[in-house]
């Protein structure tokens, strides 16, 4: 396969994964294309059309020579010292045909702040009023947005062409997948303490390996003796939340917010609320839904896989 199939394959197997479910998708992508249409045809010179299938802005090919992928590097971070890794191993012999990353860089980057709309209908599932949930996920997509306009977004995309090395990332393909495959895991074991939770996610082989690292699953507000209550899986859309949707998540009856990461403010939140916080981890969670996603993939693409950058890959049955 090219590079442009598999992350097509990517794209199309993180909206099987997403928890709006595809129809949703469907609809948000008509919307999309009704809104290019009436646009002035000075501003569809600058529209991404990308945006038009592709429904994850924080995932994109930022490099490609259409040439077909036997070889990839792969991992969580893929950076200016990844990238002359590949270099370095191209002239050892490996042959690197594609940089895979996880989390995004350049203008993959910069589209972070669009996925984090997918926030809000998460939580309007967990019984938030979409118009709480709006206002609420509005203020922090502003904030993240202003803060990503300050970053010099090319400097991945220029290295990658320079060195003749394709590259792209996955980010909310691989997050959806970590999001329906924990929720599953604990529909079925069905937890009634946090210890109980990080117990069966230490059932989980990324997880295992999180805790050799010291970075695999923790409480971080509660105990091993707390309730669970109704629990609440927030690991995919882009990243943090806002605070105020603790507390919106709390009067809805969420007891429990198994997370990948969460800020102090976020933290502050639950404790005042009552609500415990289980991080299950970040880059377990990252290395979790690279293969996931890499399963789908190897059953129509063998791919010769060069692991770096925190991820290890674990394939199952």
């Amino acid at each position: 396969m090219k590079v442009k199939q598999i992350f097509e394959l990517c794209v199309k197997e993180g909206i099987n994964a997403d928890p709006r479910g595809e129809k949703k998708i469907k609809q948000m992508l008509e919307k999309r294309k009704k809104a290019f249409e009436k646009m002035e045809k000075e501003d569809k010179g600058y529209f991404d059309k990308e945006t038009l299938w592709n429904p994850y802005d924080d995932s994109r090919i930022l490099y490609d020579t259409e040439k077909e992928v036997k070889t990839a590097l792969i991992g969580i971070d893929m950076e200016e010292g990844e990238i002359l890794l590949a270099n370095e191993l191209n002239k050892q012999g490996k042959k690197i045909d594609v940089i895979w990353a996880h989390h995004p860089e350049g203008r993959a980057l910069m589209g972070l702040d669009e996925v984090m709309h997918l926030q809000i209908d998460t939580l309007t599932m967990a019984g938030v009023p979409v118009n709480q949930a709006e206002a609420i996920m509005r203020e922090r997509i502003k904030e993240v947005g202003e803060n990503l306009s300050a970053l010099n977004a090319e400097r991945i995309e220029q290295a990658t062409k320079l060195l003749g090395i394709p590259y792209f990332n996955t980010h909310t393909p691989a997050d959806n997948h970590v999001q329906e495959y924990l929720t599953r895991l604990l529909e079925k074991k069905k937890p009634e303490t946090l210890g109980e939770i990080i117990k069966a996610l230490k059932e989980v082989p990324e997880y295992k390996e999180g805790m050799k690292q010291k970075i695999g699953p923790l409480i971080f507000v509660g105990s091993e003796e707390s309730l669970c209550g109704k629990i609440y899986v927030d690991v995919t859309g882009g990243t943090e939340s806002h605070q105020d949707a603790y507390k919106k998540l709390a009067e809805k009856g969420i007891g429990t917010v198994v997370a990948m990461h969460v800020g102090k403010e976020m933290k502050k939140e639950a404790e005042k609320n009552h609500m415990n916080i289980v991080i299950a981890g970040h880059i377990p969670s990252d290395n979790l839904g690279m293969n996931l996603l890499l399963d789908k993939v190897e059953k129509k693409a063998k791919l010769n896989l060069i692991e770096c950058s925190g991820f290890k890959r674990i394939k199952r049955k």
